[in-house]
């Protein structure tokens, strides 16, 4: 099994790939979620820097 901190370098990779699947995959169709959709349907750059701040916050 996989440890927490290869899980969060894998939702981090994810993050900057694709910011709400990484957001999605750490929190589901909660407001994160949401939030970051919306900063990277105005920008790819806010979504990143978005999920990157929720998913290690």
């Amino acid at each position: 099994m996989a440890s927490e901190g290869t899980l969060n370098c894998i939702d981090i990779l994810l993050a900057i790939i694709l910011p709400p699947l990484g957001v999605f995959l750490k929190f589901g169709c909660k407001v994160e979620f949401w939030l970051c959709l919306l900063l990277t349907l105005l920008g790819w750059l806010p979504g990143i820097i978005y999920a990157v701040y929720a998913i290690t916050k």
